[in-house]
């Protein structure tokens, strides 16, 4: 079975991410991860803290102080808010790592043995107020395509158009606010992007086919448009430092590697900070995910759309380039933005909701649900906080976690604490069990292919037909004249809740282990076969077995009166 490695984009280091950034690429990414682990795949999930480049420089001067330090502190404050959500990485690493900077560095020197960096000598902009040259992220202003006035110098935030510093109307200093600039003369190496254009397209053209449109038509709008050399050294004191072995004169003046350049390099080196944080007595072999795994290793990458170009044609770019055979990418998940109200989440402006506060409000369970069930797949998607509360409340609360409920507590009031046995399965049985075998391989199908809301949707249904069996059958009546007939609606219910525990685990593992915890069962099955699913008969009956405490508690309309005022938001807006 072909081993799968999964990445999601690594998350800046500049304060906690809001939930457009938990949709966009690490929530789904632990959902599909931990589907294929259940499923029995070889999976590697690995994530990192992207450190380096102007965010962390000036998060680190507002915070006061050294860089290195903030970064380790904000390292582990992301890494336990990301504990909070149960994102299951198998190592979540730091691209200011040793490993990192090693394996950028060797890559930088393959690329210029094989022609593709080059040495230029550009014009910068320079603060004479700072005395200093001032890298892209130094640098705001206007962005002369879509006039927003916040644009920095590397990207525009709200078009997402890629920029040049000199290209803002405008300019000032991110650093003091001066707009005391001057353009002057400096070295800096350059990616040769040029040269590699046709290469990148023969890969697009054989790979990206099988990508969302979304990725693909990105990657093909940037190869129309004409890819450019670009600069990937900056004036910074923070980052991976240029090799002095090769370029001895840039490494003096202490140019270090631009983010974007060693940052994608970081899905490789923290693969490597796994290995060598292997516990004594085991041997984790990182190359084999890598280097020459074309064969072997069926990778998979989440994003934000605003990430594609670089992950699909820079970062190939690089890697092409190398000549090395290192693993590219097979797949490619884009995701569109998930906006608040209608307007951009972002960390910049602080707008919106971030995922430290989201956890001190409710559970992780009641966020990766509705952000899965709302995934901003082929559009935008909007969160508003009656919509959220319509699924919590509809979803979670009302169609699984009342049936858990009700089936468990009405079982143990009438039958006691373990399992019924009852009459033996009936026409109605069979017919629920030909459902939800088909509505599990639909579950199955959505997850495969990567397509986040209809497998929620599918889910759903799989919740809601447990809630139409049960009241089909009432077993509220069925006590008073046939009590075997009702001990036989409630065991095949408690089939559907562990079936319900095993599968809805990718999605909501908190309530998935409390569901499963219920059942005084050593079963450590990961999944459930069709023919399983079909018997419904999972739990036997005379399991001992407890009522969870409540899985999901509704959202008052008080609870939604105090987050709108202190969050923003109109009341009654869908």
């Amino acid at each position: 079975m072909t081993r799968q490695l999964i990445t999601s984009a690594l998350p800046y280091i500049n304060g906690i991410k809001h939930l457009g950034n938990m949709v966009g690429s690490m929530l789904p990414a632990d959902v599909y991860s931990r589907y294929l682990r259940q499923r029995g795949h070889d999976v590697l999930f690995i994530c990192a803290t992207d450190e380096h480049g102007t965010p962390a420089e000036l998060a680190a001067q507002e915070a006061g102080l050294p860089v290195a330090e903030f970064c380790a502190q904000a390292h582990d404050q992301q890494k336990a808010i990301y504990d909070g959500f149960q994102l299951s990485f198998d190592f979540f690493g730091r691209s200011s790592s040793p490993q990192n900077r090693e394996i950028t560095q060797e890559i930088a020197r393959e690329l210029h043995a094989n022609g593709f960096i080059e040495e230029r000598s550009i014009r910068q902009v320079y603060s004479n107020t700072d005395g200093r040259f001032l890298p892209d992220r130094y640098i705001v202003g206007t962005c002369p395509h879509c006039g927003y006035d916040k644009a920095r110098g590397d990207q525009c935030e709200n078009c997402t158009r890629v920029l040049d510093p000199t290209d803002l109307v405008e300019p000032r200093s991110a650093i003091s606010g001066s707009s005391d600039l001057e353009v002057r003369e400096t070295k800096h190496l350059f990616l040769l992007q040029s040269k590699l254009t046709l290469e990148v397209e023969e890969w697009i053209a054989a790979n990206g086919d099988n990508w969302p449109v979304l990725a693909s038509s990105i990657a093909r709008k940037w190869l129309t448009e004409g890819l450019q050399d670009r600069a990937i050294t900056r004036d910074l004191e923070w980052g991976v430092p240029v090799p002095a072995d090769v370029w001895p004169e840039l490494a003096a003046e202490g140019k270090v590697f631009y983010v974007w350049f060693d940052a994608p390099i970081e899905y490789i080196g923290a693969t490597k900070e796994w290995a060598d944080a292997a516990p004594a007595g085991e041997v984790r072999d990182w190359k084999s995910w890598w280097y020459e795994a074309d064969d072997a290793v069926r990778y998979t990458e989440f994003m934000a759309k605003d990430n594609v170009p670089f992950h699909t044609v820079m970062f190939p770019a690089t890697i092409l380039g190398s000549r090395k055979p290192w693993k590219k990418v097979d797949y490619v998940k884009a995701f569109n933005w998930l906006t608040y109200y209608g307007g951009k989440f972002s960390t910049s402006q602080k707008l919106g909701i971030f995922t430290d506060v989201a956890l001190e409000l409710l559970p992780a369970d009641y966020w990766r649900y509705f952000l899965m069930a709302h995934a901003p797949e082929s559009d935008d998607s909007s969160f508003t906080w009656d919509l959220f509360a319509s699924v919590v409340n509809k979803d979670l609360a009302d169609t699984l976690g009342n049936f858990v409920n009700r089936v468990l507590s009405f079982s143990r009031k009438r039958f006691g604490d373990d399992v019924p046995a009852g009459h033996a399965p009936a026409e109605a049985e069979q017919r629920l069990g030909g459902q939800i075998a088909g509505l599990l391989a639909e579950y199955e199908a959505n997850l495969d292919a990567l397509n986040f809301r209809k497998a929620a949707q599918s889910l759903r249904a799989l919740w809601s037909a447990g809630n139409a069996y049960l009241d089909e059958k009432a077993p509220w009546l069925q006590v008073k004249t046939d009590p075997e007939a009702a001990a036989l609606t409630l065991r095949t219910a408690m089939n559907l809740i562990y079936l319900y525990a095993v599968v809805s685990e990718p999605f909501i593992p908190g309530a998935a282990k409390a569901m499963r915890q219920s059942f005084a069962l050593t079963d450590t099955r990961t999944w459930v076969t069709a023919q399983e699913a079909q018997e419904l008969d999972l739990v036997p009956a005379g399991t001992a077995f407890t009522v969870p405490p409540v899985l999901f508690a509704k959202i008052t309309d008080e609870d939604l009166e105090v987050w709108t005022a202190r969050f923003g938001g109109q009341p009654g807006t869908a």
